[in-house]
């Protein structure tokens, strides 16, 4: 039976097309891992849904508790990767603030936030945060410890070309992306699909929320 964090994946091809047999088995563990759980996941299911052999799983990638801890971090450089995508569109010398702001918070949402990668990853972070700690210490250091200084740092831009009006940029960051983020967990539990125009209206009360904390006056 499939528990809650398979709701907060997509159809099988929104991973990356298996290339080689590690690939393969990186995807099926992704999908497994989802579907049952740490616990509940085998090996032996595994190999079957990626076309190996147990022993190649173990050759290429260790035992399952090695396994998770590569599909974790596999997943979080794609997430990783398709937020900096989006962050190259951050409209550092807006003519418009709001409206600029709000466009490339909707395509953050959309592309870096709500995508499978994302939602994959804030779930795992909540069903299995405790048995791997060290983990997600890791996880930390490379998705939010990475995201909310490039986050600071464009915000920093408009502060000094005289958009913002910001004490502490990095605060600023946390607390923007926390406005992102503040629907997202009434939708990750019901696990109903995000309309694109939520995510739009999500985005654009984020940044009129923002502006009016840290517009220039």
């Amino acid at each position: 039976m499939k528990n809650s964090l398979s709701d907060t994946l997509l159809e099988p091809e929104t991973w990356p097309a298996p290339q080689n047999k590690r690939q393969a088995i990186l995807n099926a563990a992704a999908d497994i891992f989802a579907e049952e759980g740490f616990a509940g996941a085998s090996i032996d299911a595994i190999a079957a849904r990626a076309g190996v052999s147990r022993q190649t799983i173990y050759n290429q990638l260790g035992d399952k508790d090695n396994l998770f801890k590569v599909v974790v971090s596999d997943i979080t450089d794609r997430s990783s990767a398709g937020f900096f995508k989006v962050l190259d569109t951050f409209p550092v010398t807006p003519k418009n603030l709001e409206a600029e702001l709000a466009e490339f918070s909707a395509n953050l949402l959309r592309k870096a936030i709500c995508d499978p990668n994302g939602r994959w990853l804030r779930k795992l972070v909540e069903t299995e945060g405790d048995r791997f700690p060290e983990l997600f210490e890791t996880w930390k250091e490379y998705g939010p410890g990475k995201k909310y200084p490039a986050i600071a740092a464009r915000l920093a831009q408009l502060a000094l070309g005289g958009y913002l009006d910001l004490d502490d940029p990095a605060l600023a960051a946390r607390q923007y992306m926390a406005l992102l983020a503040t629907d997202l967990k009434i939708n990750q539990q019901t696990g109903r699909p995000m309309p694109e125009s939520e995510i739009d209206q999500m985005a654009a009360d984020a940044t009129k929320t923002f502006i009016r904390a840290f517009g220039r006056r």
